[in-house]
């Protein structure tokens, strides 16, 4: 996403932040754990984790590296596959500079780098601790635009990895690509007991430099928060509507869901699709293509506005979708068709663009926890 304010720190900063800071091909496969009998896992540290079913998973796997908190490589059906965990977001680590705001490297994301790799490191206590298994929230296995498996990390004893990150302070609940369709409720009450408790990220005390004067970020996490709310509405409606009109509605980084409205469009009939815009595309001919966030580069959804019609859809603001602080998603209306380079859905009436779920409303902002 690009942000509407940008900055970065030098190298040379960031270093002085650690002197002064720290010394411091798809396819399904079953695992909900919807059926699990509840327990205790006997000697686990945080065995009892409030909203969740512990079982030990069947499989496991090993994991050949921990990148930081949230994204771990793992050995997997004899290949390295990239993990991206759902439903958290632990702040960057100092080798990793977004340049944006929203996401800085700051101390506490190097510590819990640094955490993570001491956590799945084998011990005495822990000789399995570097093995993990997979839960794919829908059973069905899926990645996102960077080819990263999507799925929740389950320890050898039954816990749920990424609840615990929430659960200690270290990641906040993150839905900002919508709310776990696994555990919501469990992720909410983790992260409310956090916050109460003040620890990790919601200790005040947390990235503040130790002398005066010295560099410091920190996350922004009272301005961002509603921001993922609004966008977790709009994700929660189109699930709604998916599940009700399963033929007219689609996602836009869904290639079977696009498939499957191609024939109702092939019948005559009007579809929507739900998803972002990845980026716009001045054309030869004058005309406006829309490109929706796809991970599948063949198979994504391109809506195309003829040169005649553009001027009617300035209004839409269309070049500043991708801004941080409003929202991102929309509905298109229309028929697709398959084109040569993906689906395409031709538009000509700005009414069948709609804004998905609500925008952000300053006043609806959650209270700074920091």
């Amino acid at each position: 996403m690009r942000s509407a304010m940008k900055r970065c720190f030098s190298a040379g900063s960031w270093a002085l932040v650690a002197l002064a800071l720290a010394a411091t091909p798809l396819r399904a496969q079953t695992g909900t754990l919807a059926d699990a009998p509840a327990k205790r896992i006997a000697g686990a540290s945080f065995a009892e984790q409030p909203g969740w079913t512990t079982r030990k998973p069947e499989e496991l796997f090993a994991i050949e590296r921990v990148i930081d908190g949230d994204t771990l490589h793992i050995r997997r059906n004899g290949e390295l596959q990239k993990l991206r965990l759902l439903s958290v977001d632990t702040e960057e680590k100092f080798s990793t500079n977004t340049g944006d705001t929203s996401k800085p490297s700051t101390v506490f994301g190097e510590e819990c780098a640094q955490w993570a790799m001491a956590f799945f490191k084998p011990s005495p206590e822990r000789p399995d601790a570097d093995r993990i298994g997979l839960v794919f929230p829908t059973g069905v296995e899926e990645r996102d635009v960077y080819g990263r498996v999507l799925c929740y990390a389950i320890l050898p004893d039954g816990r749920n990895f990424n609840l615990l990150l929430v659960e200690l302070g270290k990641s906040p609940y993150f839905n900002k690509y919508g709310n776990s369709q696994l555990c919501h409720d469990a992720f909410v009450a983790a992260q409310k007991r956090a916050q109460e408790q003040r620890i990790g990220i919601w200790d005040p005390a947390t990235n503040k430099p130790k002398s005066d004067g010295a560099p410091a970020a920190e996350r922004p996490y009272a301005r961002l928060m509603p921001w993922w709310d609004a966008r977790a509405a709009a994700v929660e409606e189109y699930r709604k509507l998916r599940k009700e009109r399963p033929e007219q509605i689609a996602g836009a980084e869904s290639p079977l869901e696009l498939a499957r409205v191609l024939a109702s469009s092939a019948k005559g009939a009007q579809v929507e699709v739900f998803g972002s815009i990845d980026r716009l595309f001045d054309e030869d001919d004058g005309s406006l293509t829309v490109l929706m966030r796809s991970g599948a580069k063949n198979d994504a959804l391109r809506v195309r506005i003829a040169a005649a019609e553009r001027a009617k859809f300035a209004a839409l603001e269309l070049d500043k979708r991708d801004e941080e602080g409003r929202q991102n998603y929309l509905w298109v209306r229309g028929k697709v068709v398959r084109g040569e380079r993906g689906y395409e859905l031709q538009c000509s009436d700005p009414a069948a663009f709609r804004t998905a779920g609500p925008e952000v409303a300053p006043a609806a902002a959650k209270p700074a926890t920091k």
